[in-house]
């Protein structure tokens, strides 16, 4: 995606704001020769936002010279670049037009249904004044009548869009989407504190993470972890620019307790709330190094967790990123569990066989790497599958154990981390090279293994692949990640989440920020 621009609309527009009519409103779009007759007419004024090669947006207003008032005939944006306000800079630019021809008032309609761009309306000062039954012909729904006063949306909007907070904000992050309770601190990219309280022990009881114990955990480790941060930190709530949660994904009980506890910081402290993404939180870690080079963009994102192991192409941290592969099956933090309970390892799995394998031979076991076969590469050629590694694992400790012979628990530990540290590289080298994408961002629990960073930075320098791993403090779960991916959210100039907002354990890797109020889009359209 090139630059995206703003400009008035032409006539070589049309077919690209067709298109995106027919996406927005398949029942109730607008013909080519309907918004033709619109754009050419003297009494509308049509703005496209535009890269040069498609369009991503546009809006039309029809004011009369001299008539007093102007009607908001259809405001549209790509879902890919929605939040980065660029509804509200059309309807901005659409409205200065309006009020140059002696504007006052202005009115739009929306769909009843529409409740997140009822809410974006009113937060810039439009009031609802009436509803239309079955307005929009093509499916019935009745839409919501709307009316400004074109100075104050204007004053607004012209708010709204000014840098709310300093470039270094000071954020607070909570984290607890399963087993660690985190509070995290920084000021822009400056960690000031790390507080986390983990119920792992709790848990290793269970030989894994029961979600009510982690949701009880939570409960009665919030306020002394919160108190810790604060106090490491030196400030005050009053003094915080914003305050970010993770929304998930994640355990729903879990995050529940975190995402209540970041609302009432919030109503109490009266600051902006960010919702979210956990895992996009493990990438933004690595903001929080003291050395290294900034992080570019356009990146290909390894996350690597108990729960999940994704590749994604990331046009930035704090926008929608694109999945190019994903575990089919376990994920690779899980298969370290399930091997360590084979091994007779304690949980948690990973830092017991990054210990055992230390001693071991990487090379006594040939174990398989999943989905790395030629036959595998049209279908599954970013994908990950661990379940027949861990079987393979399973099978070759029976074979020990059934001859009577001592099972070498640390050179199957070494074996099998190559494995998987194995996979996991080829893959990730092999989307950087892919997508012409020479740089790589690792995250995730899994990335403080040391056999994986070890060939990491060797496989990535054989490559020329600038390569970015969070401190190894960093790597786990904690309130830091959060909270730096909080504020560059809030340094991109991007609307906090409102307080409707909920845990949603299932939450897509692809979205930085989560908030209901926007997840349509923000459009009205007149028959």
């Amino acid at each position: 995606m090139n630059k995206i621009v703003m400009r008035p609309a032409e006539i070589e527009d049309i077919r690209g704001i067709s298109k995106l009519e027919r996406e927005a409103f398949p029942a109730d779009a607008w013909n080519e020769a309907t918004i033709r007759s619109e754009v050419e007419s003297e009494h509308t004024g049509y703005w496209t936002l535009t890269d040069g090669e498609r369009i991503f947006g546009y809006v039309g207003v029809l004011a009369g010279q001299g008539s007093g008032e102007a009607d908001v005939q259809t405001i549209v944006v790509d879902p890919q670049v929605r939040r980065d306000s660029w509804g509200t800079r059309l309807l901005q630019t659409a409205l200065e037009w309006a009020k140059e021809r002696g504007a006052k008032l202005v009115f739009l309609e929306v769909r009843e249904s529409n409740v997140g761009a009822r809410a974006m309306y009113e937060r810039l000062s439009f009031e609802a004044i009436g509803r239309r039954e079955g307005y929009y012909a093509g499916s019935g729904e009745a839409a919501i009548l709307m009316r400004g006063q074109i100075d104050r949306v204007l004053t607004t909007a012209a708010a709204k869009l000014l840098p709310p907070f300093p470039l270094e904000p000071l954020v607070l992050g909570i984290e607890t989407s399963c087993d660690e309770t985190g509070v995290g601190i920084v000021r822009g990219t400056t960690l000031l504190a790390n507080a986390v309280a983990s119920s792992m022990d709790e848990q290793a009881k269970y030989g894994g993470v029961v979600p009510e114990v982690a949701a009880r955990a939570h409960v009665d480790s919030m306020v002394p972890v919160l108190r810790e941060a604060l106090d490491t930190a030196g400030v005050a709530l009053e003094d915080l620019d914003a305050i970010a949660v993770t929304a998930g994904p994640g355990l729903a009980g879990a995050l529940m307790v975190g995402v209540g506890a970041a609302k009432a910081l919030a109503i109490a402290a009266d600051k902006p709330l960010y919702g979210v993404n956990h895992l996009v939180g493990h990438v933004s870690a690595d903001l929080l190094r003291e050395d290294g080079e900034p992080i570019e963009f356009p990146a290909i994102s390894l996350l690597v967790s108990g729960g999940h192991t994704s590749l994604l192409r990331s046009e930035s941290l704090t926008g929608a990123s694109e999945l190019i592969g994903e575990t089919i099956d376990d994920a690779a933090g899980e298969a370290f569990d399930k091997v360590a309970r084979v091994l007779g390892l304690p949980y948690p799995g990973g830092p017991s066989i990054d210990r055992v394998a230390a001693d071991g031979d990487p090379k006594a076991f040939r174990f398989p790497r999943g989905l790395t076969h030629p036959k595998d590469q049209a279908k599954h050629r970013f994908d990950f599958s661990f379940s027949g590694l861990k079987t393979s694992v399973a099978r070759q400790v029976e074979k020990f154990e059934d001859a009577g012979e001592p099972v070498p628990v640390a050179d199957i530990a070494a074996s099998f981390r190559e494995a998987v540290a194995d996979v996991l590289l080829t893959k990730a080298i092999d989307a950087c090279k892919e997508f012409d994408t020479p740089r790589l961002l690792l995250g995730g629990g899994v990335a403080a293994n040391a056999r994986v960073r070890e060939l990491a930075a060797e496989r990535c320098a054989a490559e020329r692949i600038s390569l970015h791993i969070p401190p190894l403090k960093l790597c786990t779960d904690n309130g830091a990640m959060i909270a730096a991916l909080g504020a560059q959210l809030v340094m991109s100039g991007r609307e906090p989440s409102t307080l409707e907002i909920g845990a949603d354990s299932t939450l897509p890797m692809t979205t930085a920020q989560v908030d209901e109020a926007f997840e349509e889009s923000a459009t009205s359209v007149a028959s």
